[in-house]
């Protein structure tokens, strides 16, 4: 009878294990998207690297980069509704949650400015 109840123990955990899978996203924004600047400020060149990392999770990391050097990291979370994405960063009181469409391996903002490109 231990046996029997062992057995059934098994099956019944097997059972339980497979029901709680996580759905697969394949959205096509997730991957690696990065824009870089030159800015100019008081006659000095200055190279501007952003850079996002979106997860199937939606979410992600936002990194910035100042000539080279990581000069701000946070994590963001992002939704997709009607093929629109919104990017919200709430480590960054500073910065407004951006909201792009995804056109030819490029994020535009929605006013038509470019966001960044798929790496």
């Amino acid at each position: 009878m231990k046996k029997l109840f062992s057995f059934l123990a098994i099956i019944g955990i097997i059972f339980a294990s497979n029901c709680s899978r996580i759905p697969e996203n394949n959205d096509p924004v997730i991957g690696v998207w990065s824009k870089t600047e030159k800015n100019i400020v008081s006659s000095k060149s200055e190279n501007v690297r952003n850079e996002w990392i979106f997860n199937d999770a939606y979410l992600g990391r936002f990194h910035q980069y100042k000539n080279k050097k990581l000069e701000i990291v946070t994590d963001f979370s992002w939704s997709s509704d009607d093929e629109v994405y919104t990017i919200m960063y709430p480590g960054l009181e500073s910065k407004a949650p951006d909201q792009v469409v995804l056109t030819e391996g490029q994020l535009m903002h929605i006013n038509g400015t470019l966001l960044a490109k798929r790496e």
